[in-house]
C-alpha cells in the first residue's frame, strides 16, 4: 500500500514533466542554434555547411556554423546546456580517439547522437611500381617478402592507420607502417615510392589514379561504392567482411529532450536525402547515410569494440 501511494502521488508530478517536453518540442526552437565543427575546409567542415543552410529554412532560425581546432568543438558540446541550442558534428575519431589517448570527453556518456550522416570508406592505393594488380596479389606478395613492403598512414588512431593495421591482421601479413604528419604528407610519400601502399579517401588517390601515378586495389566497403563505382571491394577480393571508413556523426549534449533530438534528427535527414546534396557531398567524396539516432548509438558502441580489439591486437599507442 505504501508503495502503491508513493506512485499515484508521483505520477501527477511525471505526467507534468512530460507534458513540459512536449511543449519544449512544439516550440523549439526559438533562437539561434550553434553547430561546433573541427577547422575550417575541412570534409566534416563541408557537411555542416551543407546541413545549416538547409535546416535553418526548415527550422525558422539560423544555424551558425562554429569551427574549433582540434577537440574542442566536442568537448564544448559536451559541457554544453542540454537544450538543443548547441550541436557538434565531428568525424569518427571522437569515438576512436578515447581508445589511443587520453581525451575530456567520453562520446558515449556526454553525447546524444542525432544521425550518422555520411560515410566516406578508403581506398586502398599503391604506387604503380608494385607489381601486385589486385587484393590478392598484393597479399601473395607481402607473405612472400615480410616486412618489406610499407605503408604510409597519418597519426596513430586515425581511420588510415587502423585501415592497415585491420589489413594487416586479417590478411595474416608483415607491412611496416611509416607515419606521416597527415594523409597529405603521407600520399606525397607514396608517389614517391617512399611507402608501397596506403589507405586513403577518394579525394586523396582516385584523381592520381587517373592520371597513372597510382593504382587503386580495392575500396574498403562492403558493397561497390559509388565514390568509386568501378573499383571492386576488398572484402569479395580476397578479405571477406574487410571494412575501414571515416565518417561523420551529429550530436547533441547528453540528456538533450528526445523530441528535440527526433525533430533535429527528421530536418537533417531531409537534408541529406536532398538530392543536391547528395550530389554535393558525393563531390566532396563522401556518401551520406541518416541512420536514427537509436541505430547510430548502437554503430558507435560497435564500431568501439571492432577498433578497439585492432588497437589491442596491434599494440596500438599514441605517437
Amino acid at each position: 500500500m505504501v508503495w502503491s501511494c508513493l506512485v499515484l502521488r508521483l505520477s501527477p508530478v511525471l505526467m507534468m514533466a512530460a507534458g513540459l517536453g512536449t511543449v519544449n518540442a512544439q516550440n523549439y526552437p526559438t533562437k539561434p542554434i550553434r553547430l561546433l565543427a573541427s577547422e575550417p575546409g575541412a570534409q566534416v567542415d563541408t557537411v555542416a555547411r551543407l546541413i545549416s543552410k538547409s535546416v535553418a529554412a526548415t527550422l525558422g532560425q539560423a544555424v551558425i556554423v562554429d569551427n574549433r581546432p582540434g577537440f574542442i568543438a566536442v568537448e564544448t558540446a559536451a559541457k554544453a546546456p542540454p537544450d538543443g541550442y548547441t550541436l557538434v558534428i565531428y568525424a569518427s575519431s571522437v569515438w576512436v580517439a578515447p581508445l589511443v589517448q587520453k581525451t575530456n570527453f567520453d562520446p558515449v556518456r556526454d553525447l546524444s547522437p542525432i544521425t550518422l550522416a555520411t560515410n566516406a570508406p578508403l581506398l586502398l592505393f599503391t604506387n604503380p611500381t608494385l607489381p601486385a594488380k589486385s587484393v590478392k596479389e598484393l597479399i601473395a606478395l607481402a607473405k612472400a617478402r615480410p616486412g618489406e613492403l610499407n605503408y604510409g598512414s597519418s597519426s596513430s588512431g586515425t581511420a588510415n592507420h587502423l585501415a592497415g593495421e585491420l589489413f594487416k591482421i586479417m590478411a595474416g601479413v608483415d607491412i611496416v607502417r611509416v607515419p606521416y604528419k597527415g594523409t597529405g604528407p603521407a600520399a606525397v610519400g607514396l608517389l614517391a615510392n617512399q611507402v608501397q601502399l596506403m589507405f586513403g579517401s577518394a579525394t586523396t588517390g582516385m584523381s592520381q589514379v587517373k592520371s597513372g601515378k597510382l593504382r587503386v586495389l580495392g575500396v574498403a566497403s562492403l558493397k561497390l561504392s559509388a565514390l568509386a563505382p568501378d573499383v571492386p571491394t576488398i572484402s569479395a577480393s580476397g578479405l571477406p567482411g574487410y571494412e575501414a571508413a571515416a565518417q561523420s556523426c551529429l550530436w547533441a549534449p547528453a540528456k538533450t529532450p528526445r523530441p528535440i533530438v527526433q525533430r533535429l534528427h527528421a530536418d537533417i535527414v531531409r537534408t541529406l536525402n536532398d538530392a543536391d546534396v547528395k550530389e554535393r557531398l558525393l563531390a566532396a567524396g563522401l556518401e551520406t547515410v541518416g541512420l536514427t539516432p537509436e541505430q547510430t548509438n548502437t554503430y558507435i558502441k560497435t564500431d568501439i569494440a571492432k577498433w578497439g580489439k585492432v588497437i589491442r591486437d596491434a599494440g596500438i599507442r599514441q605517437d
